[in-house]
């Protein structure tokens, strides 16, 4: 019998730039060879995860636009030992963005990021101030140094404006990276063209998919290219990253669908998490 797997997903969710629909209906076709697949919106995993070999958490739009029933679900796999595809062991923006503070004084190579405050931080004339549990850019804003004193900063992460040339994102099916995609315009984040990362890029995203530590996952490191040519992390998205599969070739997209259909089974092969 295949196993069975609750895929969690947003289909109608608007996702500017982002067709979530298209992206895992065609994924979710893949899998059904191997698996049994139950698609659902993340309010009805908890009632159909009692059954499930494990959840998959693919397009589900942002936490805090379901935040009560992400808890319920997360927390009753956690309770139940149901494996979760992302793990729920993600140190990255799976349990906010407070992880690139962690980072920042650790000296990897990340936008400077404080929490509540800018000390520290590069003086420069424009900041940038989003929500600690932020995502899909809801609630970010550029403030001018001379505001900040007068901002609200409680739960909030500060960083410097940087001037970038480029951003870049690097997907990954657990350890390995698959492909990579950038941005040539800064002013347009998912006009998205084919990128061939050097050993330097690729070096630089495995260190940040090794610090997170998961043993199976897909996660997208989004980086940006400073004009000094530096690579500087903006986010690690290890919860439920866009993968933009339409962009790619044929073969590339066949090699990520053999890379996600083993690594899932290798999660199924895993022993069940540990019980809290």
């Amino acid at each position: 019998m295949r196993p069975r797997v609750v895929y969690v997903t947003d289909f109608d969710y608007p996702a500017k730039g982002r067709d979530y629909g298209a992206e895992d209906r065609w994924l979710t076709a893949r899998l059904e060879p191997e698996f049994e697949v139950v698609t659902c919106p993340p309010a009805e995993v908890t009632g159909l995860m009692g059954g499930c070999d494990a959840v998959v958490v693919r397009n589900s739009g942002p936490v805090l636009h379901h935040r009560e029933v992400y808890e319920e679900y997360t927390d009753r796999a956690r309770r139940e030992r149901i494996r979760v595809y992302n793990p729920l062991s993600g140190k990255a923006d799976m349990a906010g963005k407070g992880y690139l503070v962690e980072l920042t004084a650790a000296g990897y190579p990340v936008i400077p990021t404080a929490e509540a405050g800018w000390d520290g931080l590069p003086e420069v004339p424009e900041y940038v101030v989003k929500p600690v549990q932020g995502a899909d850019s809801i609630g970010m804003a550029v403030l001018p140094a001379a505001e900040l004193e007068r901002a609200e900063l409680a739960g909030m992460l500060v960083q410097p404006k940087v001037d970038f040339a480029y951003e870049v994102s690097f997907y990954f099916v657990d350890q390995e990276c698959q492909y990579a995609l950038y941005a040539p315009d800064p002013a347009a984040r998912w006009l998205l063209e084919r990128y061939e990362p050097s050993e330097a890029d690729l070096a630089f995203a495995q260190r940040f998919v090794e610090w997170n530590g998961l043993p199976h996952g897909i996660q997208r490191v989004d980086a940006c290219r400073t004009a000094a040519g530096e690579l500087l992390l903006v986010e690690l998205e290890d919860l439920n990253p866009y993968l933009s599969l339409e962009l790619l070739d044929e073969e590339t997209r066949e090699r990520f669908v053999a890379a996600f259909t083993r690594s899932l089974h290798g999660l199924l092969a895993a022993p069940r998490p540990a019980a809290p």
